[in-house]
């Protein structure tokens, strides 16, 4: 039986090699992931997370499950905004979950938080367990999307939110070609400047451009099972959320 393929940045690489290769793009970026992030979007990143926690309004008493929660950035201000919750990071690479446990607020918040190693495709977790599923610059990471839009909808209690933030395509071919620019000239650069690795930046910026559009991953979402979906552009497109229902 041939392996199917799939998409690493432009490559095409077999699916059982993806995940290999996306552990050690983050492996290698762990320590500076947080700085990275304020480099690439000027910050942007961080008004693009509070939007999302906007639109998600969190509760008190309520479970977050923070896929490719990395070091922790949605979990944290998640438990912020909701008072009394509880939110579980679940990330496939270990060093990513290393970081976030060094950080401030993980300290704070150690009672309400846990850690998990895991895969966003086979989630260790039963049916109905979560309220909300959160998944943050990570789902075109994953082999194969579909199937980690499935599992959240099984691990999701009925009356579960799904929310989605991720990089997609400005409607305006222009702005898109500009953007281009930027993120094939600049951004590996700063990758080799501030975290020492240029190779992992390039998959990064070419994973965004492989990724399905906003009507495209909406119909992924609704494929789910997931009612009431639809979708926010953000700074024009640059980002968007995607949201829905476990009804």
């Amino acid at each position: 039986m041939t392996d199917k393929t799939t998409h690493f940045g432009f490559e095409t690489v077999p699916e059982s090699e993806k995940a290999g290769r996306v552990q050690g793009v983050f492996g290698s970026v762990a320590s500076k992931y947080d700085v990275m992030n304020d480099a690439m979007s000027m910050g942007i990143h961080r008004i693009w997370k509070d939007a999302m926690m906007d639109w998600l309004a969190p509760r008190p008493n309520t479970k977050l499950l923070d896929v490719a929660g990395g070091t922790g950035d949605i979990s944290f201000r998640y438990l912020k905004r909701a008072g009394k919750a509880h939110a579980t990071v679940l990330d496939l690479t270990e060093p990513m979950l290393v970081e976030g446990r060094k950080r401030a607020e993980a300290a704070a918040m150690a009672d309400s938080l846990d850690w998990v190693v895991g895969d966003a495709m086979n989630l260790p977790f039963a049916d109905n367990t979560f309220d909300v599923y959160t998944i943050s610059f990570g789902i075109r990471n994953v082999t194969r999307p579909q199937e980690a839009l499935n599992e959240a909808y099984r691990v999701l209690k009925p009356g579960g939110r799904l929310m989605v933030l991720e990089f997609s395509q400005i409607p305006n071919h222009l702005m898109q070609k500009v953007y281009d620019l930027y993120s094939f000239n600049i951004i590996p650069r700063m990758g080799q400047l501030i975290a020492n690795d240029r190779d992992s930046y390039q998959y990064l910026v070419e994973s965004i451009r492989k990724f399905p559009d906003q009507e495209t991953f909406l119909s992924m979402v609704k494929q789910a099972g997931f009612e009431n979906a639809k979708y926010r552009n953000l700074t024009m497109g640059i980002a968007c959320l995607h949201s829905g229902w476990k009804i």
